[in-house]
């Protein structure tokens, strides 16, 4: 029984399934039937869900066959409502269309007029676009026939500008075009061909420079003429206040406008035309006869081009190629002035328009390049100026060089350039002005000597007695005391050399001018020239008249010539005593002999050595005179009673000085003397002097008057002399030292040997003089 009920249950569970499954059916989209059916044969009991479905479609069929009879009727009036539509849409059909062929019969010329508008429509169009293309590609081709135009008329930087912009801010604009890739294709071959042009230009610039360095420098040099004319003016007139133009103003600044619109004239060149002007017009700037446009042009567009390093090496090098060239002097240089001004000219020239790169552009010069070309040029100068002038031998020649390498320095000087090395180059051109002028004086004094008669020069009257003084400042007392008519006891030929000798010193100080020499250096200069006239030149033309045959002269004459030869040798020698200056309370020790005494030794053996051609006796004469002579004096420079007190130190100097002299005297200045004859001159001086130098009393004492005594030559009185004057600086010392007296204990023995000594030598001068 449980069994019948499971049964039922599960049956009418079945049923509700199937119920379930064919509602799904009825209600479910027949694309999405597939899972339901798959429920139905997954299951048992498809079989009675198969009666139960055909079931229903019965029951669905019946139900459309009740509807369809219901709505029949309406059908067929339906259908026969569309049957009369039907004609009625045909009569519609055929008036649509004709009265669409009529409209398209009537609209023809209508489409023609609007396919010509359209077509109108479309050119304007295009039109429209065409114009907005050329308003872009316009500003392009204007640039671009800018730049032809400036390539044309060689205005380069402003070409080089204008292509920038047109590479970087137009030709970007319309990159799309043909022509564009043209333009672009066609800008490097326009870089290249405006540096080969600017290139062109600088070196037609370098090579006018070249030919007008000469031009250049002249403008420079009289210019800084003109400024030492008006400083010497400034020095005569101290209350006119000038101030000396200084480097700064020697720049003129270029206003050159590099991106000028004019073409290429005669100022790319380099050089500007400038007249001849007056000497005492105002004379133009060396730099206002140069345009720098085409270096600032070149060197900008080079720049530009990042090619910077290129143009300043090529730059460089061609200009010391330049320096090589003007810094080699011609052939014949030497045979005139003009040849050594056009030499300077085109030197200053050169370093002038260098010196302005310098100042005017940043880098394309620098110092230390300059420098390198200043030395070479300095060197090379100073060697052609060394090997051409040692040919002149015209005075007049080698004083104006002198002015020339003068003012040629100051004008390098005022741009910055050293010039020291001209000017110690010039001491030595000076040796050899002096060498021509004692050459040129050598003729002087032989004509003077071959049209004298050797008489005395007899004078009438007072004025004719001044006339010849002024010539010659003779005095002597009793020719003036003399009357009328009466003679110089000389020719004619002496004031006649005196005043050559003044023209001679005044041509040696024309020199001296302008070489930043002190006074001393001058003095210096014209003492050693004048020396060598007097020792030298006027010495051998008097020895060559001496020696003539058809001259003679008189014993009187004769005797007179050699006692004035002493005379004035002795008179020189006072001359360089004058010049001593001992310092006789020095305790320093000196190694050397005093200067003055050096230069009187050296103004001894130049003036012997032009005395071989005299007489032997009269040499050896004046050689022991003057010996003798310089030996007396200072004797009496040591014992004058003006010096109180002298040390030992001072002594050891006064000894430095007569052991020169001894040397003279040992080098035999004068053939002739018997060994150690002329330092018998110095005898007394160096017995003295060893006496107190050894301090050997005690021998002088013992040995006093004995014929063969060491100090035999040394009188008691002087020594006593010179003793007092030691003891009294050794007295004063030690009262300055006294609070140190303990510590003396040598000094005061010395003291007492000195007095013990003194009272012996007052007895000795006492005995020998009662």
């Amino acid at each position: 029984m449980e069994r019948g009920k499971m049964a039922e249950a599960e049956s009418l569970e079945t049923a509700a399934e199937h119920e379930r499954i064919l509602r799904e059916i009825e209600s479910t989209d027949t694309a999405c039937i597939g899972p339901t059916l798959r429920s139905v044969y997954d299951g048992e009991e498809h079989g009675r869900f198969m009666e139960k479905l055909e079931t229903r479609i019965r029951n669905h069929d019946r139900e459309i066959e009740k509807m369809c009879n219901f709505h029949y009727q309406g059908f067929v009036d339906s259908i026969t409502e569309l049957l009369k539509v039907r004609g009625e849409a045909q009569k519609l059909k055929n008036q649509v269309t004709d009265t669409n062929r009529k409209l398209q019969h009537e609209g023809k010329e209508l489409v023609i007029a609007m396919e010509e508008l359209k077509q109108c429509r479309l050119q304007q169009r295009n039109i429209s676009a065409t114009v907005d293309k050329l308003m872009l590609c316009l500003p392009v081709l204007e640039m671009y026939s800018k730049l032809r135009d400036q390539m044309k008329t060689k205005r380069h930087y402003p070409a080089l500008k204008t292509l920038e912009h047109l590479e970087h801010t137009y030709l970007p604009q319309v990159s799309h075009y043909r022509f564009c890739k043209v333009m672009v294709d066609n800008i490097p071959k326009l870089r290249e061909e405006i540096k080969d042009v600017s290139m062109s230009d600088l070196k037609d610039f370098l090579e006018s420079i070249r030919k007008h360095s000469d031009k250049i420098g002249e403008t420079a040099m009289k210019q800084a003429q003109q400024q030492r004319n008006l400083d010497n003016i400034v020095l005569q007139q101290p209350r006119i206040g000038s101030k000396r133009k200084s480097k700064k103003d020697a720049y003129i600044i270029f206003d050159t406008e590099i991106e000028s619109t004019s073409p290429k004239s005669e100022q790319d060149s380099g050089i500007l035309d400038v007249e001849d002007e007056e000497d005492d017009e105002e004379v133009p700037g060396a730099q206002d006869l140069v345009d720098f446009s085409p270096v600032y042009r070149c060197l900008h567009i080079y720049s530009v081009l990042g090619a910077r390093e290129t143009f300043e090496n090529y730059y460089r090098k061609q200009r010391r190629k330049q320096a090589r060239l003007v810094l080699q002097p011609p052939s014949n240089m030497h045979e005139t002035l003009d040849g050594y001004r056009k030499y300077f000219n085109q030197i200053v020239g050169f370093f002038v328009v260098e010196d302005h790169i310098l100042h005017t552009t940043q880098g394309l010069v620098n110092r230390a390049y300059i420098d390198e070309l200043w030395e070479m040029a300095l060197s090379k100068t100073i060697a052609a100026l060394r090997t051409h002038s040692s040919y002149c031998s015209d005075p007049n020649l080698v004083l104006d060089l002198k002015n020339l390498i003068v003012l040629f320095a100051d004008t390098l000087q005022v741009y910055g350039f050293p010039v020291n090395q001209l000017f110690d180059m010039l001491l030595e051109i000076r040796d050899q002005y002096s060498e021509t002028l004692l050459k040129k004086w050598a003729g002087i004094f032989r004509n003077i000597l071959d049209s004298d008669n050797y008489s005395p020069i007899p004078v009438t009257s007072e004025e004719m007695y001044k006339k010849v003084v002024g010539q010659f400042p003779f005095q002597d007392t009793e020719l003036e005391k003399q009357p009328f008519p009466k003679k110089f006891p000389f020719s004619e030929f002496v004031p006649k050399v005196y005043n050559q000798i003044k023209e001679f010193i005044y041509a040696c100080l024309k020199f001296s001018e302008d070489l930043h020499l002190s006074s001393t250096e001058v003095d210096d200069m014209i003492r050693k020239s004048t020396n060598l006239l007097l020792t030298r030149t006027l010495s051998n033309s008097l020895q060559n008249v001496i020696k003539r045959k058809n001259i003679g002269l008189t014993e009187d004459a004769r005797h007179a010539a050699e006692e004035e030869i002493y005379t004035n040798l002795n008179q020189k020698i006072d001359q360089f005593l004058q010049l001593a200056d001992y310092d006789w309370m020095t305790g320093d020790l000196g190694n050397k002999a005093s200067d003055y005494l050096v230069d009187l030794i050296a103004f001894l053996r130049s003036t012997f050595a032009v005395f071989t051609h005299l007489p032997g006796k009269v040499a050896q004469t004046a050689c022991m005179s003057a010996c003798k002579h310089l030996a007396t004096s200072l004797m009496q420079l040591l014992l004058e009673a003006e010096v109180r007190q002298l040390t030992l130190g001072a002594l050891q100097q006064f000894n430095l000085d007569v052991r020169e002299c001894e040397q003279f005297a040992r080098s035999g200045p004068v053939p002739g003397f018997q060994e150690d004859t002329l330092q018998l001159a110095f005898i007394d001086l160096r017995q003295l002097l060893d006496l107190f130098i050894q301090w050997d009393w005690s021998t002088y004492l013992a040995d006093y008057g004995q014929p063969n005594c060491k100090y035999l030559r040394v009188n008691p009185k002087t020594a006593l002399t010179l003793l007092e004057k030691i003891s009294r600086e050794m007295k004063d010392t030690s009262r300055k030292n006294n609070m140190f007296a303990q510590f003396r204990k040598n000094e005061r023995d010395k003291q007492k040997l000195i007095d013990a000594v003194a009272k012996q030598l007052r007895g000795l001068t006492s005995s020998h003089h009662p």
